[in-house]
């Protein structure tokens, strides 16, 4: 695999390893040599370099051969904690890998197991046997002591997901052939090849690309902000903004409108308020990857398409936390479920909450609008692997099982669309709101610009008014550019985590600001189909990461006739990285046995309405979350139906992912055993860091209210503390939802822009 690097490598920027060239370390790998002594042991513990020689398969034996370090994990590893990565414990882990560089501090950390039988006895962890290594490391994920715990989980999780998304030149992962993972999707592949990237068209304006078909709709209102600035001005006032450019080269940019997020909340009111007329400037801190311009590599895309690479936790690791930063935010890569606001939550918000909004002719119309926007339907013409398993399961066992409407044709059969989706059929907002505001002629987005501070004055009585926006450029080579959007309304848009932090560093007081944040905790199982049984179901062509992710949900356990404070029953999209972060590490030649059978391994997940709350008011330095004992029982009574549906949809094996590895064959267990099976797995809890909780969708940390003593924004969606500044997305929830958020997001937002048109209206005739 020696060589240079391709065509594709260069302009992603990737820096070859000598046998795996997947991309170069996010940051720079500042790791001291005694550190990475010590990190290149931990990878080779986790993943170790196994001979079987009694596989006759060639693929299998590669997989089992190659190891961590063979590969570049420990680099890798290195660039993200050094860099990417933030969390307040990081400094711990800096400091454990230090220490057991060091024959005191192996023994401090490790204690006897790391002893040698010859003298001098004490030994660097580097120095201990494979095998003593790995009864370490389990000791760390079942030990009495938190920080041991989260040290286990630090490595493990980043070390398993770097090993099974890294690619060589030719975009394969020598891991791949031998768990049945294609890779990116075939068919993709195969009709555009990878070599196919985005490329600029130096006769265009800035931010001008080739055409609609390579590179999707919004390719003429993409601007980029490293083009010089004397023609990235006068592209803008070709667009119909007034720009000016100070001797520092800051750019002012004048307009009606600044939102910043593309998600969908940003996406539909820059849609609305654009097709109404005025001038709109949406700010992304992400990346702008449209169809062809995808990868579908999961490594790449994850690294590219989501908040901190998809590997946002909170501080104590207790929950892992996926949150798109790309255009379309996370209606790019969710996973197509658009269901609208139960009824529940309707009478909840309006009756305990009083807001008027929800009870109203307007919502209504909101939903019906958004849905017919993003062209929902609940049909798919063959369902995936996971939701073959949970709709069968729940009809044997007689519990309800419902189709769950897409955002996306019936014979939209791709597994990918956590990736991006590749043809645009996937309705986000890149591919429908923010359609309609290039098609206006009145909008433009600036992608990787992250808004920095809310710009306001006192000049409305004891109200402060907003101005417009400061925002932060970094180019390519790191360098740091400060530009300010002047406008009439600003709409900060950036979901429940960053909304917080932009919130406070602009210097709101509102003490709600940050609190309250719900996750939807979720906790799964799996089951193992395998293809050499007598009966094969699924049909054995299908693999667990094909199909529409999301197509079918169980309320079994949801309460939706009262409070819908319980437990759906759904579906996740796992490629083979995330696939390994939850799959439990007792041994290393377990677990890449558990890996080897992945394409054959559904997962069913239960997502609880919760009542807990996080803080992000120091986000993204440190995220908290509390869990409510209620949550925890959802979650169990969710986790007991979960493993029943694996079972009766005929399951040779299921289990859990606590950290002991638990599971059960099925077919050999008697009446009894599978009871106590289920009952142990159900009945653990979920706060002692033994099972790796997940959460795909953030709400609620400036909840909208009828007063500003308890929440940030009034019913149109606008601040207490300051007119004329909006917020629109998830952070505005006044509880968590209970279901997929995507609907509920675009139809506040879309009444949120109805607020917003009649506040121009108001502010244009004063």
């Amino acid at each position: 695999m020696e060589g240079f690097a391709t065509e594709n490598e260069r302009i992603h920027g990737i820096n070859s390893h000598r046998l795996l060239r997947g991309g170069k370390p996010p940051s720079p790998n500042t790791l001291s040599p005694r550190q990475m002594e010590s990190l290149v042991a931990i990878c080779d513990t986790f993943m170790p370099s196994i001979d079987m020689h009694d596989t006759g398969d060639e693929d299998l034996r590669r997989f089992y051969m190659t190891s961590a370090s063979m590969i570049g994990v420990p680099e890798h590893y290195g660039g993200y904690v050094c860099g990417k990565l933030k969390n307040p414990n990081l400094g711990l882990l800096f400091l454990a890998l230090w220490l057991l560089s060091t024959w005191y501090g192996t023994f401090f950390i490790c204690g006897t197991a790391s002893l040698s039988n010859r003298f001098p006895y004490f030994q660097r962890f580097s120095m201990v046997s494979q095998k003593r290594r790995e009864e370490i490391v389990v000791s760390w994920s079942m030990s009495y002591f938190s920080i041991l715990k989260m040290l286990y989980k630090s490595l493990k999780f980043l070390i398993s997901r770097i090993f099974f998304t890294l690619v060589d030149e030719n975009h394969k992962n020598p891991s791949w052939k031998a768990i049945g993972y294609s890779g990116p999707d075939p068919e993709f592949v195969n009709s555009k090849g990878h070599e196919h990237r985005l490329e600029r068209d130096q006769s265009e304006r800035p931010g001008g690309y080739e055409n609609v078909e390579q590179h999707g709709p919004l390719y003429k209102a993409i601007f980029d902000m490293g083009s010089p600035k004397i023609l990235l001005k006068d592209s803008l006032e070709n667009f119909g903004f007034t720009t000016s450019i100070s001797p520092d080269q800051t750019l002012a940019i004048h307009c009606d409108v600044v939102v910043v997020g593309s998600g969908s909340g940003g996406g539909v009111v820059a849609g609305v308020l654009s097709k109404a007329g005025y001038k709109v400037l949406v700010l992304e801190k992400g990346s702008y990857c449209a169809r062809h311009n995808l990868s579908l590599l999961e490594g790449p895309s994850l690294d590219e398409m989501y908040e901190r690479s998809g590997f946002l936790s909170t501080d104590d690791l207790n929950a892992l936390i996926l949150a798109g930063s790309t255009v379309g935010g996370g209606s790019t890569i969710n996973w197509s479920a658009s269901i609208q606001t139960p009824n529940h939550v309707i009478k909840e918000w309006s009756e305990e909450y009083g807001l008027e909004l929800f009870s109203g002719k307007s919502y209504k119309e909101a939903l019906n609008i958004v849905c017919e926007k993003m062209e929902v339907q609940s049909h798919t013409k063959e369902e995936g692997f996971n939701n073959e398993v949970l709709r069968r399961g729940c009809l044997e066992l007689n519990y309800p099982v419902n189709n769950i409407p897409c955002n996306a044709p019936s014979d939209h059969y791709c597994g990918w669309c956590s990736l991006g989706c590749k043809d645009g059929k996937k309705k986000s907002t890149q591919e429908t709101w923010l359609v309609d505001m290039v098609n206006s002629g009145n909008g433009v987005i600036l992608p990787k610009c992250e808004a920095w501070k809310v710009l306001y004055d006192q000049k409305v009585g004891f109200r402060k008014k907003s101005k417009g926006v400061v925002f932060d450029f970094t180019d390519e080579n790191g360098k740091k550019e400060s530009h300010v959007v002047m406008s009439k309304v600003t709409i900060v848009a950036c979901g429940a985590l960053n909304t917080p932090a932009l919130l406070i560093r602009s210097g709101l007081k509102n003490s709600k600001i940050g609190r309250h944040l719900h996750i939807h905790p979720v906790i799964m199982a799996w089951g193992y189909f395998p293809t050499n049984a007598s009966l094969v179901w699924p049909d054995e062509k299908k693999n667990s990461y094909d199909g529409p992710i999301i197509t079918a949900m169980s309320t079994t356990v949801a309460n939706f006739d009262s409070s819908g404070y319980g437990a759906v029953i759904q579906t996740p999209s796992l490629h083979p990285g995330m696939f390994s972060i939850l799959t439990p590490w007792v041994s290393s030649i377990d677990y890449k046995k558990r890996m080897s059978r992945y394409s054959r391994t559904a997962h069913i997940f239960a997502l609880a309405r919760d009542k807990g709350s996080g803080d992000v008011r120091q986000f993204p330095n440190s995220l908290t979350y509390q869990f409510d004992s209620k949550d925890e029982k959802n979650l169990m009574n969710g986790l007991e139906k979960v493993l029943r549906i694996l079972a009766a949809a005929g399951a040779e094996e299921i289990g859990t992912h606590h950290l002991k590895g638990d599971r059960l064959n099925v077919k050999h267990a008697s009446t009894k055993e599978f009871e106590k099976f289920i009952s142990e797995a159900s009945t653990r809890g979920i706060k002692d860091l033994s099972n790796p909780i997940c959460s795909a969708h953030q709400m609620g940390s400036c909840r909208m209210g009828i007063d500003q003593k308890h929440s940030v924004v009034n019913q149109r969606g606008e601040t207490w503390e300051v007119e004329g500044l909006f917020l629109a997305d998830s952070s505005v929830f006044p509880t968590a939802l209970g279901v997929n958020p995507m609907v509920t997001v675009q139809a506040i937002s879309y009444c949120t822009a109805q607020s917003i048109l009649e506040f121009l209206r108001v502010n244009s005739r004063n």
